[in-house]
């Protein structure tokens, strides 16, 4: 997603925090087709939600409300692409406090939302002033992908784990061949050197897939190869668990006096019998944030990968 989202846990049309974190507000802060074109095309007739762009339409950052499990609901402050007249009529009432309130818009969306991404660019919607000191909602659609957005309650973790920017709520976030992890509340995201990754200022989550190639080797024998070069932990600073389908999970942890380096590490393996495992490694300065390292490694979950005949 070619955006600058703001930060999520802060209103998308004045900035100011958000209370309520069932409600998270993402702000999209170009139309898409704005990457294609050079920054000397867009144009401005004041308002900072609404957008000419030479060549390429006219643009009206609205509010896309959208449903999610869990009781919460995402705001994504999104832009529509409209006709001129719309475009004009829109600026000229933007700031007049009896005709806002009044306002209709309807145009195209134009940012490729995740999940959904090209299934709902240019879909058709309709906008209307819910609230004179927000953008314009974007109440009804237009056409099948529009209704289906508005009208379809969605997987919290599977739509909010597509944003990489930092979120006001914990997601679990899916890897790869049925793991999954859960971010951390404030936490960004991306995929880097072949692993997914999680920061925040003062702490990180590095996280890897590992396949046993050794048929029927065991859990416990896969992990032993998994550590054969790792270090060794001090006593009181290694842990293991067994898992009830005959897995088998092990973490070990290093403080600054053990390495010379100014922040603890936590170095953690799941180890599934099929041989299938995840490797996590996090970083992070205070002591106290031991017990969310653990939590992190313990959140690592895999499901049952179903193929097709």
């Amino acid at each position: 997603m070619s955006t600058s989202p703001a930060a999520p846990a802060s209103c998308s049309c004045c900035g100011e925090p958000l209370a309520d974190e069932r409600r998270i507000d993402l702000r999209f802060g170009l139309p898409d087709v704005a990457f294609e074109l050079p920054e000397e095309a867009r144009r401005s007739p004041g308002p900072s939600a609404l957008l000419a762009l030479d060549g390429a339409g006219f643009f009206v950052r609205c509010l896309l409300p959208v449903r999610l499990t869990g009781e919460t609901e995402l705001v994504l402050g999104t832009w529509v692409e409209v006709d001129e007249e719309t475009f004009l009529h829109t600026a000229a009432v933007w700031e007049d406090e009896a005709a806002y309130p009044e306002l209709v818009v309807r145009g195209l969306l134009a940012n490729a939302v995740r999940p959904w991404g090209e299934e709902v660019l240019g879909a058709e919607f309709t906008g209307r002033i819910s609230d004179p000191g927000e953008l314009p909602y974007l109440v009804e659609g237009n056409d099948p992908a529009a209704v289906r957005l508005l009208g379809e309650t969605w997987d919290r973790d599977h739509v909010l784990a597509r944003f990489p920017h930092p979120l006001p709520v914990a997601v679990r976030t899916d890897l790869d061949e049925g793991w999954s992890v859960e971010r951390t509340a404030g936490f960004s995201a991306r995929f880097e050197n072949g692993a997914d990754q999680f920061a925040a200022a003062d702490r990180s989550v590095a996280v890897g897939l590992f396949q046993d190639t050794e048929p029927g080797r065991t859990a416990e024998d896969f992990l032993a190869a998994l550590l054969e070069r790792a270090p060794e932990a001090p006593e009181g600073q290694h842990h293991t668990e067994r898992l009830p389908d005959g897995g088998v999970r092990y973490a070990f942890w290093f403080a600054p006096r053990d390495t010379g380096r100014t922040r603890h590490e936590l170095t953690a393996y799941a180890v599934e019998p099929d041989g299938s495992a995840a490797g996590l490694f996090c970083s992070y300065e205070d002591p106290g944030q031991h017990a969310w390292a653990l939590h992190v490694w313990r959140s690592l979950r895999r499901e049952a990968v179903v193929t097709s005949r």
